[in-house]
């Protein structure tokens, strides 16, 4: 067959599938949506609530996911650019990203704290080395293997009484006391499919480590922003952050939720986070929006990204899960601008919509991986 007449043909099949042959095949519309909604053309996404106008690391990674799954390259080059122009100094494979850029006291725009931010840097380690593989590009997969090396020899300390563990930053998480661990950081998917790209190097220590730092901490049931693990060894609940499960934690639930069924660690993190959907379902499926981790208190409704972070643990609950998801599409058309809440929308709704799914080994499946001519 021709070149002409191969593109003849995806063509016609674009035009059959309903999709225009400017668009990639397997779009994502909401990835679409939220793309003109929060990314600016040159591939900084902005958070339009924050008092400048600021972009995050976590931002900028978690869109590089959402163009995989939205088969996207060429919003994905425009974000990776971006972030290696402006986050890394220019090099990504020398300098891990700057947590937080945007708008100066003095009016300059830049970094504001060079800082990074490991969540962040294990989702763009994660969505290069899937973008390489998916797309066949070895660019993608070098720069994955160098961002994978540099978190292992930067963000990594070995803990007393818990082994390798990844901290939240190079710097700023270490005290007297011991160390602040974040739970929502530690995706066990991600960690599973560096682990299976390069073995050996360390990554399935800190998939046990991270597993603890998910478990050990819901003593009733709910996940919190922060946890303390003390120099003699042994969790305490974070004084800093009054022990309060809410915008960071919400992420522990959805994390857990989207785990393959063959996952080994799956069925201990449902059934350490039952009690969460057992409160969301008696709330007719609006998780809380704080809990008191401690004394499993909770306070007011959660906004709808937090009803969408719980979609993926709903799943075995079709009424349940219904409800939840008419929840969230009815609220987020009251506020496309809700960043977080959006971002929340796009990893729990796409994942009900089968926009995605991660293997026992921690690759993604897109669906279009399914249904596009390659």
């Amino acid at each position: 067959m021709t070149a002409g007449w191969r593109a003849g043909l995806v063509a016609v099949l674009l035009l059959l599938s309903g999709t225009s042959a400017a668009s990639p095949c397997g779009a994502w519309p909401d990835w679409g949506t939220f793309a003109r909604t929060f990314m600016i053309a040159d591939g900084r996404i902005v958070d339009p609530h924050s008092p400048r106008r600021h972009t995050v690391s976590e931002g900028q990674a978690y869109a590089l996911f959402f163009a995989l799954v939205g088969n996207d390259r060429t919003r994905f080059d425009r974000l990776l650019q971006w972030t290696e122009n402006n986050l890394s100094q220019g090099d990504l494979t020398r300098h891990l990203p700057a947590w937080h850029w945007g708008q100066a006291d003095d009016g300059t725009w830049g970094v504001l704290d060079r800082n990074p931010a490991s969540d962040a840097d294990l989702w763009i380690a994660y969505a290069l080395a899937e973008a390489g593989r998916l797309w066949d590009e070895r660019r993608y997969r070098v720069l994955s293997a160098v961002l994978a090396r540099r978190i292992l020899d930067e963000e990594v300390a070995v803990l007393p009484g818990l082994g390798p563990t990844l901290l939240p930053a190079p710097v700023g998480f270490v005290s007297e006391e011991g160390w602040r661990l974040n739970p929502s950081y530690v995706p066990l998917m991600l960690l599973r499919r560096l682990h299976d790209a390069r073995p050996g190097q360390g990554w399935d220590a800190l998939i046990e480590s991270s597993l603890r730092i998910n478990v050990e901490p819901a003593v009733h049931g709910f996940a919190p922003d922060w946890v303390l693990w003390r120099r003699e060894g042994g969790f305490a609940p974070d004084a800093r952050s009054a022990a309060a499960g809410s915008y960071d934690a919400i992420r522990t639930y959805l994390w857990a939720g989207m785990l393959d069924a063959a996952d080994p660690h799956r069925a201990a993190l449902v059934e350490a986070f039952a009690p969460m959907l057992a409160r969301t379902r008696a709330a007719e499926g609006i998780p809380p929006e704080r809990v008191d981790t401690r004394s499993g208190v909770a306070e007011n409704a959660g906004p709808f990204g937090f009803v969408a972070a719980l979609l993926p643990m709903a799943a075995a609950e079709p009424t349940l899960a219904q409800q939840m998801r008419r929840h969230v599409d009815q609220a987020s058309a009251r506020s496309p601008d809700h960043y977080y809440s959006q971002v929340l929308r796009l990893f729990g709704a796409g994942w009900h919509e089968q926009r995605y799914r991660f293997a026992p080994d921690g690759r993604v499946q897109p669906a279009w991986l399914r249904t596009c001519v390659r």
